[in-house]
């Protein structure tokens, strides 16, 4: 025999506190920050492995020649991404500012 569906009902209703509007502002800005310092360092350090792999073969040491390729074409493709990503925003940012009001 199938048992009727109950409907849900939680465990336990906490009372939500009304949020305003600084306080939302705040982690935006906090969690964008955030993304962009990560996003940056993680462009950084795909240049620097990069450089350190070219360096090696360079140098003679064990590493393969595709490896190195695909770490300098990583790098550049990540550097390359972040510069349009920049070119964009500061378009948008133009256009908001020749807005009138």
């Amino acid at each position: 025999m199938i048992n009727a569906i109950s409907p849900f009902q939680p465990q336990s209703i906490q009372a939500s506190q009304p949020l305003n509007s600084q306080s939302i502002q705040n982690t935006q800005q906090t969690n964008f920050s955030q993304l962009l310092k990560q996003s940056i360092e993680e462009v950084n350090s795909m240049q620097i492995k990069s450089d350190e792999m070219t360096s090696a073969l360079a140098a003679g040491k064990n590493v393969e020649l595709q490896d190195v390729m695909i770490a300098a074409e990583k790098a550049s493709v990540t550097l390359l991404t972040t510069i349009e990503i920049r070119n964009k925003a500061v378009e948008a940012y133009q256009e908001m500012m020749r807005m009138q009001i």
